[in-house]
């Protein structure tokens, strides 16, 4: 592999911003200092004035594949992921068919291996009678088990009180969970189709799938936790009253119970359902403005551990549907760096809590191996950002197989122009070079 040097960067990185070099050989960080020769190096990246991040991992994408290759695929999603500075992800199982056998959840992780320009891993999937094959995953190569407590895109609901009662007991790993109760939102669904049949108005998403729906799944969730002692992560929190379930008096890496908000959550609110219509249409429902300042200001203060995307494609004609047919979730890897940097140039968040929410602490919170930070020997995930050049989401810039997002028409005022991953240049100044692939994640288990 190419020794890379970088030269005059703002590194952000373990609470500072220090202005150093970085030199990688071999995939890995070899030195961070100042003032490193340039002799012998095969390659030299000028980053005077650019901040440089640990590469974002994101904890929470559907790429669709296998089965849904019409909406998104692997190669495609990781590529625009690579672009948005993200260098690692983790991918859930409710795919055709779904992620719940133990062959069907390493044929993932041989596709990837083909084609996937980041580094991943996959969720094994949960069903009501599949707890024998949840139990031959190895905790060191996987990087968790995915529980559909409300059912959402796919057929996966989980919702027999004894196999919850047995995953959460019986499973030595981390057990990730999506939250919303499943009768509460058919009682208010049905409510909605008497007076409007399917054409319900989309502004009615966040009724439909209620607040009081997240909470009570939520607690739930938390509650079986705590009985069973579980480790459990509950994905993309969407309102401000499930932030009380959460802790931030003790260090991360001595949580049991630790949460995920995603970019949409904070960045959009319910007026936005005027404009923006069902391609704002998510599980859980982004709900109103003051949920999306309380999340984010729950991540500040480490209620809520780490930032993601959830990041979900179906095609325009798909979303385009009356309510009841369009599905919920819409793609967002490609920018989810860029919103966290939107809103610290709004000064709402620092460029520190960023980089702690979206590399550090996923890397703690799933105990993965020698990634997530910048330092003498862990894996070279970079992402360098310039934080002067403004960039505007268009069709033509989109890298989403679906070709469309809910940002377009906006500009956001930083622009990711390196991606590195796992000491390969991935993408540098909108190309891409494509000749080695992303690694599986491990874990420290």
């Amino acid at each position: 592999m190419l020794s890379i040097l970088i030269k005059n960067a703002n590194l952000v990185n373990e609470d500072k911003i220090t202005k150093t070099d970085v030199l990688i050989r071999d995939g890995f960080i070899y030195q961070v200092a100042a003032g490193i020769s340039e002799e012998g190096v095969d390659r030299i990246i000028e980053a005077e004035g650019k901040y440089l991040l640990p590469g974002v991992i994101d904890d929470q994408v559907h790429f669709r594949e296998p089965g849904l290759t019409h909406k998104g695929e692997i190669y495609t999603e990781a590529k625009a992921a690579v672009a948005g500075g993200i260098t690692s992800y983790m991918e859930m199982p409710n795919t055709n068919p779904p992620a719940v056998t133990y062959d069907k959840l390493e044929e993932k992780y041989k596709r990837a291996s083909d084609v996937s320009l980041a580094n991943y891993s996959f969720f094994m999937g949960t069903t009501n009678e599949n707890i024998d094959e949840v139990k031959k995953v190895d905790p060191k190569k996987v990087c968790g088990v995915k529980i559909f407590m409300g059912s959402s895109t796919g057929n996966m609901l989980v919702d027999d009180k004894a196999t919850l009662e047995g995953i959460f007991s019986q499973v030595d790993m981390l057990i990730a969970t999506h939250c919303e109760d499943d009768n509460m939102i058919a009682e208010n669904l049905e409510k909605y189709k008497e007076q409007y049949g399917d054409d319900i108005p989309v502004k009615y998403h966040p009724e439909i799938r209620s607040r009081e729906a997240c909470y009570a799944s939520s607690s739930k969730a938390v509650e079986l936790a705590k009985k069973h002692n579980a480790r459990l992560h509950i994905l993309h929190i969407s309102t401000k009253e499930e932030l009380d379930l959460f802790d931030n008096s003790i260090p991360l890496k001595e949580k049991r119970i630790t949460a995920e908000a995603c970019v949409h959550h904070m960045w959009f609110g319910k007026e936005d359902y005027d404009t923006k219509g069902t391609h704002i249409k998510w599980n859980p429902a982004v709900k109103e403005k003051s949920d999306g300042e309380a999340i984010l200001q729950a991540v500040i203060d480490d209620r809520i551990d780490v930032i993601a995307t959830d990041h979900a494609p179906h095609t325009l004609e798909e979303k385009d549907n009356v309510y009841t047919k369009a599905p919920s979730g819409g793609p967002l890897a490609q920018h989810s760096l860029q919103v966290m940097l939107d809103f610290y140039k709004q000064g709402k968040i620092s460029l520190e809590k960023i980089v702690e929410k979206m590399s550090h602490n996923p890397a703690i919170l799933f105990e993965i191996e020698k990634r997530g930070y910048v330092r003498e020997g862990y894996w070279a995930d970079l992402v360098l950002v310039d934080m002067e050049k403004p960039q505007t989401v268009t069709k033509e810039n989109l890298l989403y197989k679906c070709g469309w997002s809910p940002f377009e028409g906006h500009t956001f005022p930083a622009t990711v122009t390196h991606t590195i991953v796992s000491g390969h240049i991935a993408y540098e100044d909108g190309k891409f070079d494509e000749s080695v692939k992303g690694k599986r994640l491990t874990f420290e288990r």
